[in-house]
């Protein structure tokens, strides 16, 4: 007999018969956002669960369902997971690194671009008919050559804006992070380690890749704003809550900044107001990741994590391998 999981949002469906040749699957191809009894009941007699970001498994669902065993997340960040409740459950997590890495460092320098040269801003502004001529001052930008780049994070999309920062435009590259990389790694994205304190008064664009915990909340407040340059742009493409989106949009309303480009939001996909409102600020939902090929490439690593630990017993990507420890005891 298959073991049953629920796939709790829709994907493409090559994923959705792979995964039916291993498992009883109950999915979800309308996409219909669920509440939590609507998951809860749904899980029951789950084994496991391909999950987004959009699903909480927390100590009460966890408690719901006590014969799951696994949510494998399509998505490299894991903010979803209660990791603790699900270590100690005995649930074993997975998410999607390493496929995404390179498209979301391409984004991340898009979405830079497009904050420093204003693209947002003047295209509305051509839309609504009110370019009737030039000027010598029409939309300046911030220079993005040569310029200073700070990265706050510096795991693996990180060094990948670093690189590309670096080599492809002749960037002063300044990072903070938990602990520092090796000479080696440093050499390699040109990047060069330095205090947070520094990282805000130095960089001229600030990109946000640090993962979302409960001590990485509001890491870029109102104090953090008025460290930074007036002319000085933020990139938030790494989790919604680490900026405090209020604070933002007040020091972007003021121009204690130059501009921002986000593409999460805390309590997304709902956005603070204020920041629809500023006009120096570029907005994207949430698509960092989105091309279709590596999509598909989280999509498979997901459903390759379900199929690798419910049918083989070797997940790829675990994120609390210790569960793993506990079951063979």
């Amino acid at each position: 007999m298959k073991p049953s999981i629920l796939v709790a949002r829709a994907v493409f469906p090559e994923t959705l018969a792979k995964l039916q040749q291993h498992f009883d699957v109950q999915a979800n191809q309308d996409d219909v956002l669920w509440t939590k009894p609507q998951l809860i009941e749904r899980l029951q007699g789950k084994a496991g669960a391909f999950t987004t970001g959009s699903e909480r498994i927390d100590a009460e669902v966890l408690a719901a369902c006590p014969g799951l065993k696994l949510c494998a997340n399509m998505a490299v960040g894991f903010n979803n997971f209660d990791l603790a409740a699900m270590t100690a459950r005995g649930v074993l997590a997975t998410n999607t690194p390493d496929v995404l890495t390179e498209t979301t460092a391409d984004f991340g320098f898009a979405l830079l671009m497009a904050t420093a040269r204003r693209i947002t801003e003047s295209e509305h502004f051509l839309r609504a008919g009110k370019w009737d001529r030039w000027r010598f001052d029409m939309f300046a930008g911030s220079e993005v050559h040569g310029s200073t780049l700070g990265i706050l994070g510096m795991g693996r999309i990180g060094q990948g804006i670093a690189k590309r920062g670096a080599h492809g435009f002749g960037m002063k590259v300044i990072y903070h992070n938990r602990s520092r990389l090796s000479p080696e790694l440093e050499r390699a994205c040109g990047a060069a380690y330095v205090s947070k304190e520094d990282l805000l008064r130095q960089a001229d664009h600030l990109v946000l890749v640090l993962p979302y915990t409960p001590q990485s909340h509001h890491a870029i407040g109102a104090a953090e704003i008025a460290l930074m340059k007036p002319t000085a742009t933020l990139v938030n493409i790494a989790r919604g809550g680490i900026v405090d989106d209020a604070a933002l949009a007040q020091a972007l309303r003021e121009r204690r900044i130059a501009a921002a480009g986000l593409d999460v939001f805390e309590g997304e996909p709902k956005v603070h107001p204020d920041l629809l409102t500023v006009p120096n600020v570029v907005l994207t939902p949430h698509i960092a990741s989105a091309t279709v090929q590596t999509r598909r490439a989280m999509a498979e690593l997901a459903a390759d994590n379900l199929i690798g630990f419910l049918v083989n017993g070797k997940p790829l990507t675990p994120l609390n391998p210790e569960v793993l420890q506990g079951a063979r005891a």
